[in-house]
């Protein structure tokens, strides 16, 4: 999708979503030179987006508590392992595994959010535990084929300090002022 679609389908819609931002910065990054064409089309958006005409949808208006439940679960084991064994564990697999398995608990204030919180303490935090122990046995179960295989992003970092703090980056920004453990 080129740029001058994504001002036409912004414009028609009312909105630009993060995903057409995201497509208009990677254009622009990648492109060598924009036609005029494209510049017009900037510029319109740009108005638009000023008057009010198009409105920038927020990248994240909601969060999924039961990552930051699973991610704490899942540091907490891993460091655990590493400490008592030869094993380097990625958490992002693994956080991932047990997610896939669990219900999303979402919320759009800190309210909403520490109401599932509580409600995941006392009725989830069994089944949490549960699939972190089972998608780390499966972690560590797995075979060694595709090693071609590349993370989201460039997480090529095998430090677990460096992975940890890039998936709280992504999926819980506040995790580290607004959650408690106890």
């Amino acid at each position: 999708m080129g740029i001058n679609s994504i001002v036409e389908q912004a414009l028609q819609d009312g909105y630009l979503t993060p995903g057409m931002e995201a497509e208009v910065g990677r254009i622009c990054d990648t492109a060598a030179e924009l036609s005029v064409e494209e510049y017009m089309a900037l510029d319109k958006l740009m108005g638009s987006l000023l008057t009010g005409e198009v409105v920038a949808v927020p990248r994240k208006q909601f969060i999924n508590v039961m990552e930051e439940l699973i991610l704490s679960e899942a540091i907490t084991r891993v460091a655990e392992i590493e400490q008592t064994s030869d094993s380097t564990l990625d958490v992002g697999d693994i956080a991932a595994y047990a997610l896939n398995r669990l219900p999303p608990l979402y919320a759009t204030t800190e309210e909403g959010a520490n109401y599932q919180r509580q409600r995941a303490r006392q009725e989830l935090q069994s089944l949490i535990q549960k699939q972190v122990e089972e998608a780390i046995a499966r972690y560590l179960d797995r075979p060694k084929f595709f090693p071609e295989r590349q993370a989201i992003g460039n997480k090529n970092d095998s430090n677990m300090a460096s992975q940890l703090s890039n998936l709280l980056k992504d999926y819980a920004p506040n995790y580290e002022q607004n959650f408690n453990l106890s």
